[in-house]
């Protein structure tokens, strides 16, 4: 490796050594190669221009698609005595014309600029008067219109580099790329493919989880309160859902921001502002937040609704642990986001190319969230990546429960879907199979299939759930479109034939990350105190991985503190003192290592069992719930599910007798076939149990 990059690396950043991917990119870059880099969000893609960058004697351009990430970055290598600036529209006509001026004068070694930028032919102009030796197109995956954030404006950034005199050195980054952006990129930008350095998607310090079935909000109170100290993202699908969610949030009193299109510039500046800074723990916000925002410390992501496609999805599960410690990403599936997610689909003024492309990417994302294979292994495989193998920390990869063969119940989905010509779409499958009298089956004469009914000691959810299965591990392929109808794989082919067999798990566990770590916290409450000071974002001072490295090695001396990672002469110069104080109560801790564990939540009884143990205890509902940190309904829905079985319990004692005088009037009115209408038409404080009890006592089950 180019000794002079190891060099700067150290003396600039702190750092040893390049990570892996980084020492690949940089030496091509040095030999004058024009190169692409994929590497994982967090994998630290801009050490790849930054160290190039001051070795070359030129100035380097870096095309990137946010003002915010142009500001963090430029604010972070100003700390380190780099000089950088950024142009860009947030700019008053005095800054910007002082700021050319620089230009003009060489004082920068980077600038930053939108992609738009350099379209305004006055400043490509003052562009080709300077030494550019490098140019750095970051998110280049904005150049594909196969790509999930397609720009127009990133596709004619390659007819003007070429009219630069100097003839710069072009490096395209990104960490989300398939094999066909891969390939628009390299097109667009004249790379060759022996120049193109995949490090993978893979981030090992991220624990991957699926929540599926439970009530959202009631989760993510849990969350929060489970992890008070913690900074984090709520991603949610609409301005309308964030809201209702910043207003939940802050009635409860958490420290929280919001962020989407509807707000005003000012006010996503001040939340994004006091996100950054640690002023408050969690931001509520739409896609519109984060592509550019470089805060290492977000130790957990939430995705209160499903994303669009796999990209998307893990380049915000991505802006979890950038600094490299032990991170959460938690998706919370329902299905009635599929078809949020379909009609935003719909509404888009996109290509119908580009629309039927969307809706495959829908369903991708949707198998991700069904399936029972690895979840870091489904993404890499996702984006051609052979490298990865199981995580064993996702809730897949921890699923310790047993095994079953469900080759029969397979056979008969296959068969049924068959018999249908392939012709229909999950729910009608399902109808089919559960034995429904639905109009729709008797129309299309479907209960005259030979499978009809053959599964109806399901529920028509539990068939669709199980349908849901199939389709992840690529039994059964959906059609493209918003209403998609199911086709047989080779593999269903195979299973019907007898010549494979399926399995399924039965249950799925939960990850949690515990911290317990009196000197992170105070070296930690002293970092804010300095970025205050200096009214920058805590993460520019020290990271969360430097702090814990220095409270794990309890360095006593600045020749011990310049060992650790992050920290090299600049920043020991102007920090170390103070943080070799703040470290001197804890001397006598030295050689003992932080409780950093890993917590995996499991119980070989089934969980209604459990709740029928306490129930016998005599411990009230909402007693239970509190316990089992559950939702009310929950706690009824397991006693309901004991008294099915067989068990001695009274669930007359949990119905309200108002509620089901109205509740008997509804179904009086417009039936008792789906209980969704039912509810719509009571108090609020009806509850979904109370009209299955209802209904259950009409049909003679109570």
């Amino acid at each position: 490796m180019n000794a002079k990059a190891v060099q700067f690396l150290k003396q600039y950043f702190g750092y040893e050594m390049f990570r892996k991917g980084q020492n690949d990119i940089v030496e091509k870059v040095l030999e004058g190669k024009h190169t692409l880099g994929i590497m994982p969000t967090g994998g630290g893609k801009s050490i790849c221009y930054q160290v190039p960058a001051l070795i070359y004697t030129g100035i380097t351009i870096v095309v990137s698609p946010l003002i915010s990430l142009m500001k963090d970055q430029v604010d972070g290598l100003n700390q380190l005595g780099i000089t950088s600036t950024y142009i860009n529209s947030s700019l008053s006509i005095s800054e910007l014309n002082e700021r050319l001026d620089n230009m003009r004068n060489g004082e920068y070694k980077l600038i930053y600029v939108a992609p738009e930028r350099l379209e305004d032919e006055r400043f490509f102009r003052l562009l080709n008067e300077m030494p550019i030796s490098l140019v750095a197109i970051d998110e280049a995956h904005c150049l594909s219109q196969w790509g999930h954030d397609f720009r127009p404006s990133y596709l004619k950034i390659s007819s003007l580099i070429r009219r630069l005199q100097t003839n710069p050195v072009v490096l395209a980054l990104t960490a989300t790329a398939t094999p066909q952006v891969r390939e628009d990129i390299c097109r667009h930008l004249h790379i060759e493919d022996e120049n193109t350095i995949v490090n993978g998607a893979r981030r090992e310090n991220l624990s991957l989880q699926v929540v599926k079935g439970q009530d959202k909000l009631s989760y993510v109170l849990q969350y929060l309160k489970k992890h008070q100290a913690s900074s984090g993202i709520i991603y949610a699908s609409t301005r309308k859902v964030v809201d209702q969610l910043y207003e939940k949030l802050t009635e409860k009193g958490i420290a929280v921001g919001r962020y989407h299109a509807g707000l005003t510039d000012q006010e996503r500046a001040k939340y994004q502002n006091d996100f950054i800074r640690d002023n408050i723990t969690v931001m509520v916000a739409t896609n519109a937040f984060g592509m550019g925002i470089d805060k290492s410390n977000v130790r957990f992501v939430l995705h209160y609704n499903l994303p669009r496609n796999i990209e998307a999805y893990y380049q915000e599960a991505g802006r979890a642990g950038r600094d490299g410690e032990e991170s959460e990403c938690v998706l919370l599936f329902a299905p009635d986001d599929i078809r949020i997610q379909k009609f935003l689909i719909e509404q888009s003024d996109i290509e119908e190319t580009r629309r039927t492309n969307e809706y495959k990417k829908l369903q991708q994302m949707v198998d991700y969230c069904h399936t029972e294979s690895c979840l870091q292994q489904y993404i890499g495989q996702y984006f051609a990546d052979d490298e990865f193998e199981k995580c064993n920390k996702c809730t897949n990869c921890l699923d310790d429960g047993e095994t079953t063969d469900v080759t029969r119940e397979a056979q008969m989905v296959f068969s049924t879907i068959k018999r249908m010509r392939e012709k229909f779409g999950k729910t009608i499958v399902a109808q089919v199979l559960v034995g429904s009298e639905s109009k729709k089956v008797k129309d299309f004469k479907l209960d005259q299939l030979s499978t009809y009914g053959l599964l109806k000691t399901w529920t028509g959810k539990n068939v669709s759930q199980f349908i849901d299965y199939l389709t992840a591990e690529q039994f059964l392929k959906p059609s493209e479109g918003n209403f998609p109808t199911l086709r047989l794989t080779e593999k269903a082919v195979a299973v019907l034939k007898g010549e494979l067999q399926v399995y399924r798990k039965e249950k799925v566990q939960h990850v949690t990350i515990e911290e317990n770590n009196e000197i992170f916290e105070s070296l930690r409450k002293l970092r804010k105190e300095i970025a205050d000071q200096e009214k920058v974002p805590p993460y520019l001072i020290f990271s969360d991985k430097t702090l814990r490295e220095m409270s794990r090695t309890i360095p006593a001396s600045t020749e011990e503190l310049l060992v650790v990672n992050g920290v090299g002469r600049q920043k020991l110069e102007k920090y170390g003192a103070k943080f070799l104080d703040a470290l001197v109560p804890f001397q006598d801790q030295k050689g003992e290592t932080p409780i950093i564990k890993t917590k995996k939540t499991s119980s070989k009884v089934p969980s209604h069992l459990v709740t029928y143990e306490m129930y016998e205890q005599g411990i009230t509902v909402n007693e239970m719930a509190e316990k089992r940190e559950c939702t009310r309904e929950t706690i009824l829905s397991h006693l309901e599910k004991c008294y099915d079985e067989g068990k001695e319990v009274d669930l007359r004692q949990f119905v309200n007798e108002r509620h089901e005088q109205l509740i008997e009037e509804v179904i009086a009115s417009i039936g008792a076939e789906r209980l969704k209408p039912i509810k719509e038409n009571l108090p609020d404080e009806v509850t979904y149990f109370e009209i299955r009890y209802v209904i259950n006592k009409r049909i003679g089950q109570i």
